[in-house]
């Protein structure tokens, strides 16, 4: 069952990769069945790893540090170039300073539940 417009992508997305179930994505998701597991797997990695903290900005914004690392840094900007190409709706922006290394998520208010849920994984 493919979850309603607006519902908590990001959890079904990490559920769904845990239980082998490929129907989390969204409709209008254009990221192929096939590598919908790689993706959330990449996404529970990065969220489960790299994250050093995680502070809601508002309802459309969840700015994630991350431990300031090349390694993590190419990952995040990998993922968030590959996750923008499938779903649109998101917008990242990865800052890097000499002593931290900032991944911004912004969402549409109607997709205001995927950054609870990415905050919950990050806090995991």
């Amino acid at each position: 069952m493919r979850p309603a417009a607006g519902s908590d992508y990001a959890a079904a997305m990490t559920e769904g990769a845990l239980t082998g179930d490929d129907s989390w994505a969204p409709a209008d998701c254009t990221l192929p069945t096939a590598e919908r597991p790689v993706r959330a797997a990449e996404f529970r990695d990065l969220l489960g790893n790299a994250v050093v903290s995680a502070e809601r900005l508002d309802d459309t914004r969840l700015q994630l540090r991350l431990r300031r690392d090349r390694e993590v840094a190419s990952r995040a900007a990998a993922l968030a170039t590959a996750e923008t190409e499938c779903c649109s709706f998101f917008v990242f922006a990865l800052t890097v300073t000499s002593d931290s290394l900032l991944l911004d998520v912004t969402v549409p208010a109607a997709r205001a539940g995927i950054l609870d849920a990415l905050a919950v994984h990050a806090h995991a």
